[in-house]
């Protein structure tokens, strides 16, 4: 079996993000026979789904039934690997999970510029719509593990406890958005994920 690792960036971010680079930068130096997708997001929610399906249809070409796919996001990528999960049947470790990002995002609605890319573009109340109808039901939470942080600035974490409330859960006191000490983590994940 081909282990592949798809990584998923969160809203305004990109593959250089710091957890990414973490991630890419274990599996390089411990188990180099994983694959490892992190695939560029575009902006908006339908574009994106577009490409992480592309990203993933394209790994079943190369590998067929050998593959053995986990996935990990972050933010708004947690929401996207989620969706990965339940349509794929796979695991995946969500990190500071946006819940219900179509009510979160409503407040960027507007002017944005990508702080990695310099892309500019608008949030439209449409791309809400998108997110919400990207939403799936959580029927397998045992496929799941949440890293969350308590002081995470941009969403409360509370939410988060009661949409994954039947999945692994690993809540740290402290903590930001960008989930301090991540680098603690890879090991953990990629044995999580069957990888």
């Amino acid at each position: 079996m081909k282990p592949v690792l798809l990584y998923l960036h969160g809203f305004n971010s990109s593959p250089g993000s710091a957890k990414a680079q973490q991630m890419a930068d274990w599996v390089a130096r411990h188990r180099p026979d994983i694959e490892l997708l992190i695939p560029a997001q575009p902006n908006t929610p339908a574009a994106a789904w577009a490409a992480i399906e592309q990203t993933i249809e394209e790994a079943v070409a190369r590998h067929g039934q050998r593959l053995r796919l986990g996935a990990v996001g972050s933010s708004l990528g947690g929401f996207m690997a989620t969706r990965v999960s339940e349509l794929y049947g796979c695991r995946a470790a969500l990190i500071n999970p946006a819940v219900r990002p179509h009510e979160l995002l409503c407040d960027y609605l507007g002017p944005q510029t990508n702080p990695y890319t310099d892309e500019r573009y608008e949030l439209l109340p449409l791309h809400m719509d998108e997110l919400q109808g990207l939403a799936v039901p959580v029927t397998a939470p045992g496929r799941l593990w949440v890293l969350q942080q308590q002081e995470d600035e941009v969403l409360d974490y509370r939410k988060t406890l009661a949409e994954y409330r039947f999945a692994r859960l690993s809540l740290e006191c402290g903590g930001n958005h960008a989930f301090m000490g991540f680098e603690r983590y890879p090991a953990q994940i990629v044995r999580f994920l069957g990888l």
